[in-house]
């Protein structure tokens, strides 16, 4: 376990996944299989890669007070994450995600928040000082926006490193913008906070320019499959991924994103820490659900020694 303190702040859901051939079209109704349920939520997904990778970490979150709550909250604690940070709010339910996966792998996901909402800037402040002793902070957008603008804003003034997986996509403000030293987009998510479509290596340093822009030292815009382009202050590289048979897509990034924390705070190169989190995503990609596609450090470190 690395030494140095790394805080996730973000959603729980309890996932409810669907395998269908195809995705339906308004109005259509099809038949699917493979029904499960599963925990997720990105802020939780990328939480558990960080404590299955060695991390050091503490969770601040919210579920409800139901059955589901609990047993996420005792599943967290298998996973070795510190969730004293994480309350089961009165008169709620925990956030909830209805997920259908095609045949290639695909997914798309609906969400309810659910005790998400109740992450707010009140909520932040009971465990503030997590943040502030913390060696970084990695965030997602599946909770309310003014919690993640006031943690940023606590995080920076301390000279804690804050990371953002900006997903689910949607546009934010340079007040958050300018308080973020890592940022993680897909294309999508790319695209919304620079309006450049990436489509290649070219785009991706166009839109990386953009944010760089903004204040963002270090831009990662993940590629699927091909991998992510990695851009430092303008200079950027496509850092590949690895080939692998998917079985689904969903958690991939967040996986990456927890495992890619993990590896900086051990004190890799940022390169390093990029391949690092592609092991561990290419590793769940192989496996059908949210947490449980999550690898653990010792399976990362043998698909690495691998290749």
């Amino acid at each position: 376990m690395s030494g140095k303190k790394l805080v996730v702040l973000g959603s729980i859901n309890a996932d409810h996944i669907l395998n269908v051939q195809e995705f339906p079209r308004p109005g259509e109704t099809i038949t699917g299989q493979g029904y499960r349920i599963s925990f997720g939520g990105k802020g939780a997904n990328q939480a558990v890669a960080a404590g299955r990778s060695g991390a050091n970490i503490t969770f601040i979150a919210c579920v409800g007070e139901d059955d589901v709550g609990r047993q996420v909250r005792h599943q967290l604690e298998q996973d070795r994450i510190d969730v004293a940070p994480v309350e089961a709010i009165a008169g709620t339910h925990t956030g909830v995600a209805m997920i259908f996966v095609n045949r290639h792998g695909e997914n798309v996901i609906a969400i309810d928040a659910g005790a998400n909402a109740a992450v707010t800037p009140d909520y932040l402040n009971k465990y503030r000082q997590h943040v502030v002793e913390a060696d970084a902070l990695l965030m997602q957008l599946e909770t309310p926006l003014e919690t993640i603008v006031a943690a940023a804003a606590l995080a920076k003034a301390n000279g804690t490193t804050v990371a953002l997986n900006p997903a689910p996509a949607r546009s934010l403000p340079d007040e958050l913008l300018s308080c973020i030293d890592i940022i993680t987009p897909n294309e999508t998510e790319a695209e919304y906070l620079t309006g450049i479509a990436v489509t290649g290596e070219e785009e991706a340093h166009r839109a990386a320019s953009a944010l760089h822009a903004k204040g963002i030292r270090t831009v990662i815009i993940t590629l699927g499959s091909r991998g992510a382009w990695v851009s430092v202050e303008g200079e950027g590289q496509l850092v590949k991924g690895f080939r692998v048979e998917p079985v689904d897509t969903i958690a991939a990034g967040d996986t990456f994103n927890g495992g890619m924390m993990t590896a900086l705070l051990e004190g890799r190169a940022l390169l390093d820490a990029v391949r690092f989190g592609h092991a561990a995503a290419a590793i769940a990609v192989t496996r059908p659900g949210a947490q449980p596609s999550v690898p653990w450090r010792e399976e990362i470190d043998a698909f690495l020694a691998k290749q």
